[in-house]
């Protein structure tokens, strides 16, 4: 009984514990209980198609950031048109992996530098599993760098990091190497560090992973980076309407459904919510079958009712560019 009663004295302090520690949002100064969303595009400078959607998404919609892989081919495309927009919430979205069957890249710090990125073809490995059984954290840090410079070198400056496909986040090796050039850099990353409620769940985290998640936070925190607090990443497996209905009034309704149902289970923070946006085209499903779910993430960021739905939940939609100028300030 003694034993049943300390234990539920520890529950209940952590739980306090939690509950009165602010979240990364208040400490960045926004209103205490209150949503605070990044709305992010991953995969711009992937394709044409990939441009155009995450350019309309935030132009016409309430996306409001976007990151950006430097090894493929239509990146000065969007780099352009950066230059002309240069207030755009605008990251790398940092590519250890070239998935695609009949569409492919190598690695931009070069073949015989980094032979455990490249697959027979000379492109980067298909699959995050081959990567982690051929690639040294070296390397890794290596093509991260070699992908900060080529921005640099176009002129780009990255409001922040993420990782296409997670590879960044497989094994602890590459984990510390991403966060490593993000703290050395001053360039903040995409890692959930807070309360992490929806990712936890998203992710089956045991009790260690999210203690991990924490004290990584913490580090950040102080190194000068805002953090976030929670990870929304489920958007890529919302296929499309379950009758099968393929038409664009029903994948864009099924969509935005989704994202407000997701919106409504994320506690307050500063949450980054994860979608891929394409435009509708005929030659996007030659590069990839994923074309439904990334035209249907178009369709709702550009629907009426999600941004209705944002607004009237007083949901407050910030950027990186706008967290990191918070941080400064607090120094």
């Amino acid at each position: 009984m003694k034993s049943l009663l300390l234990f539920l004295l520890l529950v209940t302090s952590f739980v306090q514990a939690q509950t009165i520690e602010p979240t990364f949002a208040e400490k960045l100064g926004y209103p205490k209980g209150k949503k605070v969303l990044i709305i992010h595009v991953d995969d711009v400078g992937m394709s044409y198609e990939s441009n155009q959607g995450a350019i309309k998404a935030m132009k016409e919609g309430v996306a409001n950031s976007l990151s950006v892989m430097m090894p493929c081919g239509w990146v000065p495309g969007f780099v352009h048109y950066l230059k002309e927009n240069p207030q755009i919430d605008a990251g790398l979205h940092l590519t250890m992996t070239s998935e695609w069957k009949e569409y492919r890249w190598g690695p931009l710090a070069g073949k015989n530098q980094v032979k455990g990125l490249v697959d027979s073809e000379g492109a980067m490995w298909r699959g995050v599993a081959e990567v982690v059984k051929n690639a040294t954290a070296d390397e890794v840090e290596m093509e991260i760098r070699a992908q900060l410079d080529r921005a640099r070198t176009m002129g780009f400056t990255p409001t922040h990091l993420d990782s296409h496909m997670g590879t960044l986040f497989a094994t602890p090796e590459f984990l510390k190497r991403y966060l490593k050039v993000g703290m050395e850099e001053k360039i903040p990353v995409m890692f959930p560090g807070g309360h992490n409620t929806v990712v936890q769940q998203q992710e089956k985290m045991i009790a260690d992973q999210l203690a991990m998640t924490q004290v990584v936070g913490k580090q950040l925190w102080d190194a000068g980076l805002p953090v976030l607090d929670d990870l929304e990443n489920s958007s890529y497996g919302w296929k499309g309407p379950e009758n099968g209905d393929k038409s664009e009034k029903a994948l864009q309704k099924y969509k935005t459904e989704k994202y407000i149902n997701a919106i409504k289970n994320i506690k307050p923070g500063l949450t980054m919510v994860i979608m891929h946006c394409t435009i509708h085209s005929e030659i996007f499903p030659k590069i990839s079958d994923s074309f439904p779910t990334r035209e249907g993430d178009f369709l709702a960021m550009i629907d009426p009712e999600l941004k209705k739905y944002i607004e009237k939940e007083g949901i407050i939609l910030t950027t990186w560019r706008e967290a990191m100028e918070r941080r400064k300030k607090l120094k």
